[in-house]
């Protein structure tokens, strides 16, 4: 059976029906595979060869990031995935779970209403998983729990299924105390993980089985088939009977919220302006065809393209031409383009509704927690909440150029750095003359 290649025309009518969009990201402790997970609902997709998934690391593009196999930059892309042939649209970030990326945590996650949160089975909630836990209840992003390596308690630890079985009900106790410690009031129990009502799934990213309860009654699976399976050496089998793309997709549709849903909620705790307002109705409800709000999540700069300013939109349309204002820069620019992400590429589409990710260029000012407004509305527009980072720069260098000719090249590559990403900040010393960034 060949991958189904999505075609982008399925995912732009997808787009424009919001009670089947999910936005979600995907954040961990470092090497609890979070990107071998990836991967494999990437191929679910259609956008990578299942033979390779695990060990293609598709939203992994630059260089750097293969070489040491972590995650830096955060990259988007679409899925489609079908529960009972109703196709829902799944707009997924993936997220650094490195500690001196989670400025792109933060960042990433006022973009989505729901994340997946990966726990390896062996080392249990480690202190990352507490931090990007902790980001996302304070951005009021919905969690759902997903359990990583259960393969190595059956091969490496050996644990008899009882054993493996308390080791799992004690993660997934310690993630609810995550919860209790940092949720709001009226929103931490209902955001409790728990087995039986589907939030929590076990598997194995690398060899790409998992399975929620759910899934493991419906397909007659026990804990105890799956030791089986590895002691026979059968492991493939459980990608046939049970595939993680399934346990994980699901999981998304049926838990997470839709933007109109989360939008409701999440507005009040993003955004100070005055909720009765024509934008703030229009951002509570989600409105394709309110003025235009959109809160930019990243800035890069592309050799060819130049600034592509990504983020979500809040409310109304955006679409070539529109003219727009960047609240913080106080400064009005024409759209020249709109695109949606598909992993390293860009499609470039007509236009693009509220509740969903977009891509723009033609802002060459647009940073990383700006605000973009219709123009008609750029006397009123409050701007978003400033982005809380939960660590500041710990550490500066002094740069200067072997040739001082290299000096503006110098220059240029600091102030790129330090609009890719705001956690950086590149000054000069006037007394000595040093070029210094200070970062994490």
């Amino acid at each position: 059976m060949c991958p189904r290649f999505r075609q982008t025309s399925d995912i732009l009518r997808l787009m424009s029906r919001k009670e089947d969009i999910r936005n979600i990201g995907i954040i961990a402790h470092i090497d609890h595979g979070k990107t071998t997970m990836t991967d494999s609902l990437l191929a679910e997709a259609g956008l990578l060869s299942p033979k390779i998934a695990g060990e293609a690391r598709a939203l992994d593009y630059l260089e750097e990031e293969q070489k040491r196999g972590i995650t830096i930059k955060t990259a988007n892309i679409s899925l489609l995935h079908e529960i009972e042939n109703k196709p829902y649209l799944v707009n997924m970030i993936d997220t650094p779970g490195h500690v001196d990326f989670t400025g792109k945590v933060t960042r990433a996650l006022r973009a989505i209403d729901g994340v997946i949160v990966v726990i390896d089975a062996v080392e249990e909630v480690m202190v990352q998983t507490e931090t990007v836990t902790r980001q996302a209840l304070t951005e009021r992003v919905r969690p759902v729990l997903f359990i990583n390596k259960v393969d190595r308690l059956i091969k490496e630890l050996k644990l008899s299924p009882e054993e493996a079985q308390n080791k799992l009900l004690r993660i997934i106790r310690d993630f609810n105390n995550l919860i209790e410690l940092y949720g709001e009031k009226e929103l931490k129990d209902k955001w409790k993980v728990d087995p039986i009502q589907g939030t929590v799934a076990f598997g194995s990213a690398l060899h790409k089985w998992g399975f929620t309860l759910e899934i493991a009654q419906k397909k007659g699976t026990k804990f105890g088939d799956v030791a089986e399976a590895y002691k026979k050496g059968r492991e493939q089998e459980l990608q046939k009977t049970i595939p993680l793309h399934n346990a994980m997709l699901d999981m998304v549709v049926k838990h997470l919220p839709n933007p109109i849903e989360a939008q409701k909620y999440r507005v009040l705790k993003i955004w100070k302006g005055e909720i009765e307002s024509e934008i703030g109705k229009a951002m509570m409800n989600c409105e394709d065809d309110g003025p235009t709000v959109m809160c930019l999540t990243s800035a890069q700069l592309d050799p060819h393209a130049g600034l592509i300013a990504t983020g979500r939109i809040f409310s109304g349309t955006v679409q070539e031409g529109d003219q727009i204002f960047l609240v913080g820069t106080k400064k009005d620019y024409r759209v020249q383009q709109v695109s949606m992400y598909m992993g390293a590429f860009r499609e470039i589409v007509d236009k693009i509704a509220a509740g969903n990710i977009a891509a723009l260029l033609g802002l060459d000012l647009a940073r990383a927690g700006e605000t973009l407004v219709d123009i008609a509305h750029k006397d009123v527009m409050v701007p978003f909440e400033r982005i809380k980072y939960v660590s500041e720069p710990v550490i500066t260098v002094a740069l200067e150029p072997k040739h001082p000719k290299d000096l503006p090249k110098l220059i240029d590559v600091m102030h790129r750095l330090a609009v890719e990403d705001p956690n950086l900040a590149a000054t000069i010393n006037k007394d000595t003359g040093e070029y210094l960034l200070s970062g994490m």
